[in-house]
This record gives C-alpha cells, sequence and structure tokens, in this order.
C-alpha cells in the first residue's frame, strides 16, 4: 500500500512539474522583451508600493504573458516548428486542442484577477485581450503595420496594467504618462529588432515583416534610431556625464550589430543585447524620481 501511495505521489509530482515546465516554455522567450522590462518599468514608473503589490504586479504580468503566448503560439505552430522547435507545440509538449483550451481559458483568469485591483486595471486586461485577438485571429500578425500596432498596445497595456497594480495609487503621475509614451514610441520605431532573426521562417509563412519588406533600409533606420533613442533619453532624463556616455555607446553598439552582422546568430545576439539595452532605459525615469544617476 505504502509503495503505491509513494508511486502515486511521484506521478503527481512529476505531472506537476511537467505542467509548469510547459507553461515555462510557452513564456521563455518574452522574459527578456516583456517580463523582465515591464516589471522594471512599473517599479519606476508606479513607483512599487510593496513587496507585495510588487508580487501581485509579477503574478499578473506573468497571467497576461501566458495568455498572450499561448495565443500566439497556437496560431503559428508551423513556424515555430522552423524557428522554435523546442516550444510546447512544436516539441509535441501539448496538442493544439490542449493549447486552445489554455489559451481561452486565461481569459477570464486574467479578468478575473484583475478586477481584485479595480475597473481600470480590468480595462487595461480587456485591452491586453482585445489586442492578441486583433494579433492572432484576425491576422494582424501578418503584416508588419499590423504587427507593430498590436506591439506597440500591447506593450502600453502591459505597463498600465502593471504601474497601476505596483503603484501607490491608481492615477498615473506626470513621470508614469510620459515615460508610457516614450515607452510606446521606443517600442514601434525599434521592435523590429525581434524580426531580424526569423526572416527565413516568416517568409516561408507568407508573413511581410519590416525586414522582409524593407530588407536594407530596416537595419539603417535601426542604428539611426537606437542612437537617437539613446541620445534623447540621455538628455530627457537628465543623466550624469559617464552615465551618458555608457548608455550612449551601448545603444550605438546595438545599432552598429544589427547594421553590420547579419547572420541568424549575429541577429539573435543582438536583440538579446537590444533587450539589455531597452531594460535600463526602462530603468531611467528613476534618475528623475531619486537622482540616481547624476554622476
Amino acid at each position: 500500500m505504502w509503495v503505491q501511495l509513494r508511486r502515486s505521489a511521484r506521478t503527481h509530482v512529476a505531472s506537476v512539474k511537467g505542467v509548469a515546465w510547459t507553461l515555462f516554455l510557452f513564456t521563455y522567450t518574452d522574459y527578456k522583451t516583456i517580463f523582465f522590462p515591464v516589471t522594471a518599468f512599473a517599479c519606476v514608473a508606479a513607483p512599487v508600493q510593496s513587496y507585495t503589490r510588487l508580487l501581485h504586479g509579477v503574478i499578473w504580468i506573468w497571467l497576461n504573458l501566458l495568455q498572450c503566448n499561448s495565443s500566439n503560439q497556437y496560431k503559428s505552430a508551423e513556424e515555430d516548428a522552423l524557428n522554435r522547435p523546442w516550444r510546447p507545440l512544436p516539441s509535441g509538449r501539448i496538442s493544439r486542442s490542449q493549447a486552445s483550451k489554455l489559451r481561452w481559458s486565461l481569459v477570464p483568469i486574467c479578468i478575473g484577477f484583475s478586477a481584485c485591483y479595480g475597473w481600470d486595471v480590468v480595462l487595461a486586461n480587456a485591452f491586453l485581450t482585445l489586442t492578441t485577438i486583433m494579433y492572432d485571429e484576425l491576422g494582424f500578425a501578418g503584416h508588419w503595420l499590423g504587427k507593430n500596432f498590436c506591439n506597440i498596445f500591447g506593450y502600453v497595456t502591459f505597463e498600465i496594467g502593471a504601474t497601476k497594480i505596483i503603484g501607490t495609487s491608481t492615477a498615473l503621475d506626470y513621470t508614469a504618462m510620459i515615460s508610457i509614451l516614450y515607452s510606446a514610441l521606443v517600442i514601434f520605431t525599434t521592435i523590429q529588432t525581434q524580426d531580424f532573426p526569423d526572416v527565413i521562417g516568416d517568409s516561408a509563412l507568407g508573413r511581410v515583416t519590416i525586414p522582409i519588406k524593407y530588407p536594407e533600409a530596416s537595419r539603417k533606420f535601426t542604428f539611426v534610431a537606437m542612437i537617437a533613442w539613446s541620445v534623447f533619453f540621455s538628455s530627457t532624463w537628465a543623466l550624469g556625464t559617464l552615465s551618458s556616455l555608457i548608455f550612449c555607446v551601448l545603444g550605438a553598439y546595438v545599432g552598429s550589430r544589427i547594421y553590420l552582422l547579419r547572420t541568424v546568430q549575429d541577429d539573435k545576439r543582438s536583440y538579446v543585447i537590444y533587450n539589455v539595452w531597452l531594460l535600463i532605459a526602462h530603468l531611467l525615469p528613476a534618475q528623475t524620481r531619486w537622482n540616481v544617476l547624476p554622476f
């Protein structure tokens, strides 16, 4: 009897671990692009009310990220088979039917969790869900303009919802609002960085991303945009001389890599470094809040 119980317990533990790992894989690629940058941004823009509210904000971000990713990967299993075969669907960890059930079950879960923090957070969640539907079900992901629109709208709603949960008040002050505006513009003008490594897979599926539509111009534009935003943020947030120099050098390095180094592996590496730059950019409003970078 005890042997059977131990076996049953091991089976249940293994099953829970398997489910947890599958959910983690759904969200893995967006920890560096959304989870950490949005969390860092909300901590600075809010600012943080308490560790408890920070934890609540992190859970809200992750649940909505899981909703977006399960929807996107359910609709793009063919692309993932080419670009990211380790993801849950192409690797066979979950079936298409199960992914669909997960995707739609997360809608009421996310709305219910958002309702704990007020109707403004529910509204942010509703817009995020709508953006996800536009991106996947309505086919906005297939064209660069629709894709960029959904990216910017989704990113902004992530930031608004997280900032309202983590902060001392659901009302956004001037620093928070202007930070969200700058974030939206940065995402709109530089998010094509994520598409450079996926040109082969996107082309095979008939998608029209910016790097496919404008292969040379997109790299030149990104190079200029990275430098311009680095200089602009250094000035706008009144960074010290050394801090400005380091941030601008990093931005120029990312832009130079994107323009000069064009293999798939180079583009993947550039995208990782771009996300480091983006994370730092989201932390810069801390200079306005607390004057932490006067040097």
